[in-house]
């Protein structure tokens, strides 16, 4: 039981920064999948105004799908950071690359019915078009900060 109030020694210090960091690149992904992802816009010169319908990630199955692929890798960093293994969280990569392809498969697929959508331009007078919201690009940059994290928590978690 002496054993477990000593220090451990500098050479075999724990490092837990990646497997944090992994845990919260995993939260906040869970949270943009939440946030408006897209959405139709509608807006007019005549009155200097517009209408927006926004699409939230988890009104489509693909944001379904990022929500999962963030819980799984919240899952992953915070098994790396409580057990004494910390490169259990470099497993978070592979939710990440899922989440990354899901995010990109949103965008070409047209996710939330967006392709049924038709954008025209009735000079300035009208103009109807989908456009991607912020919580899509921040959802990609979660995704994106999540791969990175756990390939660097592979190579330099001790």
């Amino acid at each position: 039981m002496a054993d477990d109030l000593k220090p451990t020694p500098a050479g075999r210090r724990v490092r837990r920064g990646y497997p944090l960091a992994v845990a919260a690149a995993g939260a906040l992904l869970v949270f943009c999948a939440v946030l408006p992802w897209a959405a139709v816009q509608a807006t007019s010169s005549l009155i200097a105004g517009g209408v927006v319908s926004d699409i939230r990630g988890i009104d489509d199955p693909l944001g379904v799908y990022t929500l999962v692929a963030g819980l799984v890798a919240l899952g992953c960093g915070l098994a790396g950071l409580l057990s004494s293994h910390p490169r259990l969280a470099a497993l978070a990569a592979v939710p990440g690359g899922v989440a990354l392809v899901v995010l990109v498969r949103f965008v070409i697929a047209g996710g939330g019915n967006l392709r049924d959508r038709i954008s025209f331009d009735l000079g300035g007078l009208l103009s109807i078009e989908p456009v991607i919201r912020f919580g899509w690009f921040a959802a990609l940059g979660c995704a994106l900060v999540l791969v990175v994290l756990s390939v660097l928590t592979l190579f330099r978690g001790s």
